[in-house]
């Protein structure tokens, strides 16, 4: 893993993320809190901790282990989310732009959400955050299904290098 990877990687992960808040977006309010009885209740919930952990790793990065998640109840929609979130998306493109070649493989200390003291590479958790992430993405897909609304536009990795390569070919 290098350094242009793990930038590819996040391109990704936030080209992703604008498909499926575009499809969360046409949900109705009680759609997007309805209880669907997944690993997070709500379309929303697992929106939010989606975001959520992407901004416990950034702390994690900076020497703060947070001990609880981001509430959901916080983003009572999708502009508020999304603002949030690309506000967020700023500030980890630039501390990924600013660890260079040499500061991807430094050994970050942390503390989980459990307690529990852990150590890990930074291209190791930015690769978990990635993967995390379509995980999640995946559950709002199957949300959006159950709830008879549209889901996001394809969100496979192939698809994300098909089109930049489309464009990049114009």
């Amino acid at each position: 893993m290098n350094h242009a990877d793990l930038t590819n990687l996040l391109e990704f992960h936030y080209w992703a993320r604008d498909r499926v808040l575009d499809a969360a977006a046409l949900l109705t309010p009680e759609q997007y809190t309805r209880d669907l009885g997944s690993s997070f209740p709500s379309v929303r919930d697992t929106l939010v901790h989606l975001y959520s952990a992407e901004w416990a790793w950034y702390q994690r990065w900076h020497g703060t282990s947070p001990t609880a998640m981001l509430a959901a109840a916080d983003y009572r929609d999708v502009p508020t989310l999304r603002g949030a979130w690309t506000a967020h998306e700023g500030q980890m493109r630039t501390f990924l732009a600013e660890q260079g070649e040499a500061g991807i493989t430094r050994s970050v200390d942390y503390t989980a959400l459990t307690g529990q003291r852990c150590t890990s590479a930074f291209w190791e958790m930015l690769h978990h955050l990635v993967n995390h992430g379509t995980y999640h993405r995946g559950q709002v897909t199957t949300m959006l299904r159950q709830l008879g609304a549209a889901p996001a536009k394809s969100v496979d990795l192939i698809v994300f290098y098909r089109e930049r390569n489309a464009a990049a070919a114009r």
